[in-house]
């Protein structure tokens, strides 16, 4: 009798091949999956406001005269930013991450950088965010020679001197730090702080004082919020797929 041109699919060695190649498949689809980014649906996040209560700082124009530059690169006065007090009675530079998470957070940095601006004699942004490994570079737009401190204490502390035209400073953070004051020896106004973070879920308040966490694994977290003058708070909260979970803050001034 003539065998069936299909026999062959019944012999041990052709069962363990189809084993194998199957069992392959299996782990690609697997690694296409986990590097797949989550869905929404599949998320969480957290909103909420950074409230003030009490009586706001008196703050003073900054004197830039002892740089004739800087003092022409501004029409009007300049306030310091460490202090304000947003229309609505809510807090501005305020940094708001997590800081601890029952959850499995992402730890890759990106590979773009978080850049800091030296413009008018003024740090830009004042408050940011990082994450341990990714660039942080530094430029200076100014006519005039500025100097950027890094006062960091986990990190290695550094200071480079920037002339007017040359090149950025790019450095990396190897640790997390919350948060590192940042100065300019020669213009003692400038003031910037900048938190390294383990995860990528931070947000700075803005004029309105709220923030915004997204793409939140479900589960349990810790947020803590810094502010350069009041301090800092944390609550606890829990995150759900698909929910939007509210978290907000008062700090108050005597």
């Amino acid at each position: 009798m003539q065998k069936s041109s299909n026999s062959w699919r019944r012999t041990p060695v052709a069962l363990a091949m189809a084993f194998v190649f199957g069992m392959g498949a299996t782990a690609a689809g697997a690694a296409r999956a986990a590097a797949r980014p989550a869905r929404p649906a599949d998320t969480g996040q957290i909103t909420g406001t950074v409230n003030f209560r009490g009586q706001k700082p008196v703050l003073r124009p900054i004197n830039m005269g002892k740089d004739s530059v800087c003092a022409t690169l501004h029409t009007g006065p300049v306030y310091p930013q460490d202090g304000q007090v947003n229309s609505n009675g809510t807090l501005p530079y305020a940094f708001v991450y997590v800081k601890e998470s029952s959850a499995t957070l992402p730890s890759k940095p990106p590979s773009t950088p978080v850049v800091l601006t030296q413009k008018g004699c003024w740090y830009e942004p004042h408050v940011m965010g990082i994450m341990v490994g990714q660039p942080f570079e530094v430029l200076n737009l100014d006519p005039t020679t500025h100097n950027i401190h890094v006062l960091s204490k986990t990190n290695h502390p550094w200071n480079v001197t920037q002339e007017p035209g040359s090149p950025s400073v790019v450095r990396r953070f190897k640790y997390q730090e919350v948060m590192i004051p940042i100065r300019c020896n020669v213009h003692p106004w400038m003031k910037a702080y900048i938190g390294v973070l383990k995860n990528p879920f931070y947000a700075v308040t803005g004029k309105e004082g709220s923030f915004t966490l997204k793409g939140l694994p479900p589960g349990e977290y810790t947020i803590e919020v810094w502010t350069a003058l009041f301090g800092t708070h944390e609550r606890r909260v829990t995150v759900r797929a698909g929910e939007t979970t509210t978290a907000d803050f008062t700090f108050e001034h005597q």
